[in-house]
């Protein structure tokens, strides 16, 4: 299991937008919903348990630094990883290496999560949206 390292804020819808415009793509409505309410935390699939990745929040420095791992600067950081898809997202980790990922559809990214594995760079949806996970 992983451990919870700091409780997830709330976030504004500006930081969503904010973000959104950076990475040039729409967020699915049931991720920015959630994000909305808790910006990190954890959430489960059938088979593993997920450290959600936050959205960046600057609107002071506590939560500037609870929100340093966030979703675009990981994202950088996977994108140097060999079968990384060149059209995700990251949006979780499991610890081990593997991702959960949003998949870009031109100006949107769409509903579905998937699971992308460092091993294998094998994509497996994980459920149909995000509201779909469980939260732990």
């Amino acid at each position: 299991a992983l451990e919870r390292s700091n409780m997830p804020f709330d976030i504004t819808e500006s930081f969503i937008l904010d973000a959104e415009r950076e990475i040039g793509a729409a967020l699915p409505s049931a991720y920015r919903t959630s994000m909305l309410g808790a910006n990190g935390g954890e959430i489960e699939t059938e088979d593993d348990s997920w450290e959600l990745y936050p959205i960046a929040d600057t609107s002071d420095r506590k939560r500037l630094s609870r929100t340093a791992n966030h979703i675009i600067k990981e994202t950088s950081l996977c994108r140097a990883w060999p079968g990384f898809p060149e059209n995700a997202l990251a949006i979780a980790s499991n610890g081990g290496g593997d991702r959960l990922v949003l998949l870009k559809q031109g100006p949107v990214f769409g509903a579905a999560v998937y699971a992308w594995s460092h091993e294998t760079a094998a994509l497996t949806k994980v459920a149909n949206e995000f509201s779909a996970l469980r939260a732990l």
